[in-house]
């Protein structure tokens, strides 16, 4: 186990400078963001639950619905305290909506990871001038998702070797929830 952490952890420490200078040479908005979505790529790619495609689909999702939680709140909400408390519960309530319907195949965690990458990389800007929204927001999402994938490629291939080592020490199977609401969760597919 400390071999691959200490593999994974060096892939992911490289891609993240490398995503850093490649994208300022080519011109792309990843400077900002390659930490964060190096970083939390990495995480869809470690933690051994569910299926790779199922926890990118939740993390892909949940940017999404967090992307559409800024147009809601450029087009329809005050820029105030009650409108950005409404935006946040209209955003986490829309990926449970996605965790349910899915019945339990996208794990809820990856679909809050991805919310909140699009609001880290991108709620400063937002702040700072909504009214480019349409212009700001897909460079931002963009950044935020080849970081992300960068940091998914990076320790993906890590993935069934941190899930073996935790068998090996007597942690809870991949299937089985380890929260203490699981029971409330139900027979997953």
């Amino acid at each position: 186990m400390q071999r691959s952490t200490l593999l994974g952890g060096a892939l992911l420490a490289v891609a993240a400078a490398l995503l850093v200078v490649i994208g300022e040479a080519l011109g792309l908005d990843t400077e900002h963001v390659a930490l964060l979505g190096g970083a939390l790529g990495g995480v869809i790619g470690l933690v051994p639950d569910r299926s790779p495609a199922m926890r990118v689909t939740g993390f892909v999702a949940g940017l999404f619905v967090a992307w559409i939680g800024f147009a809601i709140r450029a087009l329809y909400l005050p820029d105030s305290t009650s409108g950005r408390a409404l935006a946040a519960f209209l955003v986490v309530a829309a990926c449970l909506g996605i965790a349910v319907a899915a019945g339990g195949r996208v794990p809820l965690w990856s679909l809050l990871l991805g919310a909140a990458a699009m609001v880290a990389g991108y709620e400063e800007a937002y702040t700072a001038d909504s009214p480019a929204f349409l212009s700001e927001s897909p460079g931002a999402a963009t950044g935020v998702l080849l970081a992300a994938a960068v940091g998914f490629l990076a320790t993906s291939l890590l993935g069934p070797q941190v899930s073996a080592a935790r068998h090996r020490e007597g942690a809870a199977p991949d299937d089985q929830p380890t929260y203490e609401f699981a029971a409330a969760e139900g027979d997953r597919a």
